[in-house]
């Protein structure tokens, strides 16, 4: 989707870093981000966002101010692109007709119609890559794919797609010794055979697990460990109430499932029996 790739050189980040995906419009899941942060003593410069600030969630404008204001660096996600290009649609590439593709279109105009010129010069300004060292390691980051920024990829992903990404990163950048990504929306770590490919997982939305708490991350002395967000869920279904938007979302928040399993390989879909 990309025709060039931008690519953002951090420098040596080697204190505990806060790693952390798709926002989604969820106000009250970026305040809860910031407020464990804060806990922890991690300042903006130590956070990093795989992207997709805005989507499913109701605050669209808010949401982006607060991730500004917090100073973390973003990568820019399917959703930045889409917007600060003006398209008429989310990218996520969801098949013509499917469940995702029919709710996209609510919570995707509600953004774009909510989002001023500032805030989407803004999302036009992302780096589409990082790079930094971190306690002798360098790491890249991305959203979905290098090439492709709404690739889906999955802990089940063949190996093949694993390389070829890495690959693809590494003629941008060189050598790196892992890769961080998002878009998935699911945490995972995937030992490769050149290195840690770690989705962070997303605050915006649980990770289709059945609870409503969310997902991030912390990479510290080279180790990483995935830590559950809790968040005013009340607070973000109301925001979803009070602009209009289906209803299928907001009830993902409260079940802790997602409205659809279109995107997801068989093997991590759950049986309609396992959810209670």
């Amino acid at each position: 989707m990309q025709a060039k790739i931008n690519c953002a050189e951090l420098g040596v980040l080697d204190g505990p870093l806060l790693l952390f995906g798709g926002p989604y419009s969820n106000l009250q899941a970026v305040e809860a981000l910031a407020a464990f942060a804060a806990a922890r003593g991690i300042n903006g410069g130590q956070m990093i966002c795989t992207g997709d600030s805005v989507a499913y969630c109701g605050a669209p404008r808010e949401c982006v101010a607060a991730i500004r204001a917090l100073g973390c660096v973003v990568v820019a996600g399917n959703c930045e692109v889409q917007l600060a290009r003006g398209a008429e649609d989310c990218g996520c590439g969801f098949a013509p007709g499917s469940s995702c593709d029919m709710l996209s279109g609510a919570w995707y105009a509600h953004a774009a119609g909510q989002l001023d010129a500032g805030a989407k010069d803004w999302m036009g300004r992302l780096p589409d890559v990082a790079v930094f060292r971190h306690q002798g390691q360098r790491y890249g980051v991305i959203h979905g794919g290098v090439r492709d920024v709404a690739r889906y990829i999955w802990s089940e992903t063949a190996a093949a797609v694993f390389d070829e990404e890495w690959q693809a990163l590494e003629d941008i950048t060189g050598p790196v010794d892992h890769i961080i990504a998002g878009h998935s929306g699911l945490p995972f770590i995937r030992e490769t055979a050149r290195g840690r490919w770690i989705n962070a997982g997303v605050i915006g939305m649980p990770p289709h697990d059945g609870g409503q708490q969310t997902r991030l991350a912390l990479l510290d002395g080279g180790e990483v460990g995935f830590h559950r967000l809790s968040y005013d869920v009340a607070g973000a279904v109301a925001d979803m109430a009070k602009a209009g938007l289906p209803r299928a979302y907001a009830e993902a928040l409260q079940s802790g499932y997602w409205p659809s399993e279109d995107v997801l390989p068989p093997g991590l879909r759950v049986p309609s029996l396992a959810r209670g």
